[in-house]
C-alpha cells in the first residue's frame, strides 16, 4: 500500500519553518548594535534573507529530491561546484559550532553561580571541549538525533525565549532605557549606521548569520496545500522572525552598558532584569541549566547532520578510500566523520587562547562561519540565474516572477552579501583579516583540488570495501 505524506496548510508551514529558523544565540549581537539594530535586521531580513528563501523555493519546486543545496548546485552549476557545496556546508561548522558552543561557559558559571568564570577565555575553551568530545562519543553510541527530539528545541528556544521576552517587558515599563545603557538617549540619527562607526558595523555579519539555514525552509514546498502560500508563510516567517530580534534586542540594549555585554553570554539579559525586578537569582540559574541542556541537545543533533552529506559524497568515490569517511554505523554515520570533525572543532575552539577578548573571539568565528556559508549563496544565486537562462522550460511549480525578476533578486544577495563582508572586514584588524581570509579560501577551494587528485579508482574501490563490510556484518 503506497504511503502519501499528507498536505499542511499555511498556519502549519509558518509554524514549521519558525521551528527551523528561530533561535535566541543572536539576540546579544542584535542588542549590542543598539538602535541601528532596527536597519541591519531589516536588511538581513529582506534583502539577504527574502533573496534566498524565493530562490530556495524555485529550486525546491523544480527539484524536490532531497539534497537541498548541494543538489540545487549539482543540477545548476555542475557537479564540482555541486561537491564543493556539499564541502562547505560541512566545514562551516568547524567554527559555526564553537560559535554556538561558546553559550555554553557562561550558563555553566551562571548555574553555579561564578559569572566570572563565563568571561574566563580558559573555562570557555575547557567546557567547549569536553561538552563536544562528549556529544562526540555519544552519537557514536547511540542515535542522538532519534533520542533528542524536540528537547532541544523546547528547552534551548522556546521557553527560554517566553522567559526572556516577559522579564524583559516588564524590566523596561518598570525602568525604562537607561541612559548609560546601549541605547542610551534615543536620536534619529542613531537609526541609521555611520560608516565610521566601527563599533556598530562590527555586528552586521553575525546579524546576518541570524538568517543562515533559512533555505531549508523550502524542503516544505512540496507539502504545502497550494504553492502560493509558499511566498506568503516565507514572508510571515521573516516578519516575525525581525520582530523575535528586534525586541529582544531592544530589551537587552535598554538595560545593559555598552562596556558590559557580554557577546556570547545568552542569560546576561536574564540576570540584568533579575535584578531591575527584584527577582530571586535562582531564576537566571534555572533559565541557565534549562539553555544549556538545550544547546547542547542542539549540538548533538547537528554533531551528526551535515555529515550525512560527506558519507554520501565518500561513498560516490569522491574522498580517498583510505580516509574511511564511507565507513557508516548502525545509525548511518561514520565514525571518522565524527572524529575528524571534533578533532578541527577542537583546533577551532583554539581561538579562545590565541584572542584574548572573549567578544573579539566570538566576532572571528561568526565571521569566519559566515563567509563559509554565503559562498554557497553566491553558487545558489548564479546558478539560479544560469538555469533560468539555459533551461527557461524547465517545470517550475513555484516561480520568482519573470527572468527580470530572477536577477534582480539574485543581485541584491550577491550585493548584500559583498557590503556585509566589507563592512566585516572594515571593522577588524589587519590580522583578523587574514585569519578569516586564509580560512575561507582554503576551505572554499579544497573541494575543488579534491576533484581535481580524484581516482577514477576511488569508485570502484569504496564500492568493493563496502560489500565486504556489508558481507562481514551478515556473517
Amino acid at each position: 500500500m503506497k504511503t502519501q505524506t499528507s498536505k499542511v496548510g499555511l498556519g502549519t508551514f509558518i509554524g514549521m519553518t519558525v521551528a527551523l529558523a528561530a533561535s535566541i544565540r543572536n539576540i546579544p549581537d542584535v542588542a549590542g548594535s543598539g538602535w541601528t539594530m532596527f536597519f541591519y535586521m531589516g536588511v538581513a531580513t529582506f534583502l539577504f534573507a527574502l533573496p534566498i528563501c524565493l530562490i530556495s523555493g524555485e529550486f525546491g519546486s523544480t527539484f524536490p529530491e532531497k539534497g537541498g543545496p548541494e543538489l540545487w548546485v549539482n543540477n545548476s552549476l555542475g557537479p564540482s561546484f555541486g561537491f564543493a557545496t556539499s564541502w562547505l556546508l560541512w566545514v562551516q561548522m568547524f567554527p559555526g559550532m564553537v560559535m554556538v558552543a561558546s553559550a555554553l561557559p557562561p550558563l555553566l558559571a551562571t548555574a553555579i553561580n561564578q559569572d566570572k568564570l563565563g568571561t574566563n577565555n580558559i573555562f570557555t575553551l575547557i567546557v567547549i571541549l569536553v561538552v563536544y568530545w562528549i556529544i562526540t562519543f555519544l552519537n557514536m553510541k547511540f542515535d542522538m538525533a532519534k533520542i533528542t527530539g524536540q528537547i532541544g528545541a523546547w528547552l534551548g528556544i522556546y521557553i527560554p525565549l517566553a522567559v526572556m521576552t516577559i522579564l524583559g517587558i516588564c524590566a523596561v515599563i518598570k525602568n525604562g532605557i537607561q541612559p548609560a545603557s546601549i541605547l542610551g538617549h534615543f536620536n534619529a540619527s542613531k537609526l541609521i549606521p555611520d560608516p565610521t562607526d566601527m563599533k556598530s558595523l562590527q555586528f552586521f555579519s553575525p546579524i546576518i548569520f541570524i538568517f543562515t539555514g533559512i533555505e531549508m525552509s523550502s524542503v516544505y514546498i512540496t507539502r504545502i496545500k497550494k504553492v502560493s502560500y509558499y511566498p506568503i508563510g516565507v514572508l510571515v516567517t521573516l516578519v516575525f522572525m525581525f520582530l523575535l530580534n528586534t525586541v529582544n534586542g531592544f530589551l537587552e540594549s535598554a538595560v545593559v552598558p555598552s562596556s558590559q555585554i557580554d557577546l556570547n553570554n545568552i542569560v546576561q539579559p536574564v540576570i540584568v532584569f533579575d535584578k531591575i525586578l527584584g527577582l530571586p537569582s535562582w531564576i537566571a540559574n534555572i533559565f541557565s541549566i534549562l539553555v544549556f541542556i538545550g544547546v547542547s541537545v542542539q549540538l548533538s543533533a547537528w554533531a551528526s547532520g551535515p555529515g550525512k552529506t560527506i558519507i554520501s559524497s565518500a561513498q560516490k568515490g569522491l574522498y580517498p578510500p583510505k580516509f574511511k569517511f564511507w565507513k557508516t554505523d548502525k545509525f548511518g554515520d561514520s565514525h571518522t566523520v565524527l572524529l575528524t570533525q571534533a578533532t578541527i572543532i577542537s583546533l577551532f575552539a583554539l581561538v579562545y587562547l590565541l584572542i584574548p577578548g572573549i567578544n573579539a573571539a566570538f566576532l572571528e568565528l561568526v565571521n569566519a562561519t559566515t563567509v563559509l556559508y554565503c559562498v554557497v549563496y553566491v553558487f545558489m544565486a548564479i546558478g539560479f540565474i544560469k538555469l533560468r537562462l539555459q533551461k527557461p522550460d524547465l517545470k517550475r511549480p513555484f516561480k520568482v516572477g519573470n527572468t527580470f525578476v530572477a536577477w534582480i533578486v539574485s543581485i541584491v544577495l550577491i550585493a548584500t552579501i559583498i557590503i556585509a563582508l566589507i563592512a566585516t572586514f572594515a571593522v577588524g584588524t589587519l590580522s583578523n583579516f587574514i585569519i578569516v581570509a586564509i580560512i575561507s579560501i582554503v576551505l572554499t577551494l579544497l573541494p575543488f583540488w579534491f576533484v581535481k587528485i580524484r581516482k577514477d579508482s576511488w569508485t570502484s574501490e569504496v564500492k568493493d570495501l563496502m560489500a565486504k563490510e556489508n558481507s562481514a556484518s551478515k556473517h
